[in-house]
């Protein structure tokens, strides 16, 4: 009888493991989905809008701060394109230094999402704050 039980609850644990691999992968599929939509609604407003700069020409100062301190970065726009990103304001834990690349990396991505500095992440995320900061006060609304 102890046999049996065993089987019992290797089946019922397996049928278990089937159940919510299938329902994780529906919702996976599903968010991909929707995700997929999203994008191409951007693409279409894009293309409707295409007349219409994203951005206002000028130069936009944005701060980002967190518990290691804060910095400013100040962003010039041209032409929908960013021309030129400068970190300004500099008061974090560690040096400037560790994030000097960062302005280079905005210019070619043309993005405030840069790559994860190793041993300076708070002052990446602070350098990314400032940056959408700036680019949220250029918008054209």
């Amino acid at each position: 009888m102890a046999n049996m039980s065993k089987k019992w609850i290797i089946l019922c644990s397996t049928a278990i493991g089937a159940i919510y691999a299938a329902d994780y992968f529906a919702t996976e599929t599903q968010a991909m989905m929707q995700q997929s939509q999203q994008h191409a609604q951007v693409i279409l407003q894009t293309a409707n809008n295409s007349n219409k700069q994203l951005y206002k020409d000028g130069t936009y100062q944005g701060s980002g701060m967190n518990r290691r301190g804060s910095m400013g970065a100040a962003v010039t726009i041209k032409n929908d394109k960013i021309t030129n990103v400068e970190i300004i304001n500099f008061a974090m834990h560690y040096t400037e230094d560790d994030v000097v690349g960062l302005p280079q990396e905005v210019l070619q991505s043309q993005s405030a999402q840069v790559n994860n500095v190793s041993g300076a992440t708070y002052s990446t995320q602070a350098f990314e704050d400032a940056v959408q900061d700036a680019l949220s006060q250029a918008q054209n609304t």
